[in-house]
């Protein structure tokens, strides 16, 4: 009864910036570590960014000065602030939470996907 919905993904051009949202919604007790992947075709998913509760945050080397991950606790939603977006970005973008849910169980969860596609 827990679902991540994502938004945001589309198309930009080289050089451009876009948001990605995701938040959970249902039967939520308390979520700790939010992240965002990626997945490019013919590659791995690869972690792109990750905060915990308490806004301490990661990222990968290659968006490291470009990208923000940042989260809303009261409303159960994570952000990625793109900016400066290069071609080799061009993945869908997946969010996963780790919730303790209404059970008091910890799972991972995790949203649909969201294509971004960013054009030279």
């Amino acid at each position: 009864q827990v679902q991540l919905v994502e938004s945001g993904g589309g198309l930009v051009q080289a050089g451009g910036s876009q948001r990605l949202s995701c938040t959970a919604s249902g039967s939520i007790s308390s979520i700790a570590a939010m992240r965002w992947y990626r997945q490019a075709p013919g590659k791995q998913r690869e972690l792109v960014a990750g905060i915990t509760r308490d806004g301490s945050t990661n990222y990968a080397d290659s968006v490291k000065g470009r990208f923000t991950i940042s989260r809303d606790n009261a409303k159960n939603t994570v952000y990625l602030q793109m900016n400066s977006l290069k071609p080799e970005d061009t993945a869908v973008y997946s969010c996963y939470a780790d919730i303790l849910n209404s059970l008091y169980v910890w799972r991972d969860y995790w949203g649909q996907g969201t294509q971004v596609t960013v054009s030279s």
